[in-house]
């Protein structure tokens, strides 16, 4: 893996982590709050943050990887990577809300806001990924007025 790869991977990372911060600890925070007897204490929580940080990397790293070896385009392709980012989207985020809305006494209005949050997240993922170019050998493009 060449330097681009390490560079799109935390980036995409730290716009999960962004991302999911946004979703879940902002928009969905009063859903969860309801339901806090579900989950652990704040306090339990924050001493896993390392898990929270390692579970980012894992989803920026792998979609830097899948999006390098299935898009080798080095032009912008935004309608690729919303693609993209949506599939990564259907076969990971939405069946595992649909998995823990079936072990979990949740209300179906929370786990349908969770999926088409997680949805959205991933397509922005996505874009960005289309955006950065991981293939991209040069971080700037050449002068063409030479």
């Amino acid at each position: 893996m060449d330097k681009r790869f390490w560079v799109c991977g935390v980036v995409v990372a730290m716009a999960a982590l962004l991302l999911g911060f946004l979703v879940h600890g902002v928009l969905l925070r009063a859903d969860y709050l309801a339901h806090a007897s579900l989950y652990r204490s704040q306090a339990e929580a924050n001493a896993r943050f390392g898990w929270i940080v390692i579970a980012y990397l894992l989803i920026g790293f792998s979609m830097t990887w899948l999006y390098r070896r299935l898009h080798d385009a080095d032009d912008v392709q935004l309608g690729t990577g919303l693609r993209f980012g949506i599939a990564i989207g259907l076969v990971s985020f939405v069946p595992w809300h649909l998995l823990a809305y079936v072990g979990q006494p949740l209300p179906l209005s929370l786990m349908l806001r969770q999926i088409a949050f997680d949805l959205v997240a991933m397509a922005l993922l996505g874009l960005l990924l289309a955006w950065l170019r991981p293939r991209r050998v040069a971080l700037t493009e050449p002068d063409e007025t030479r």
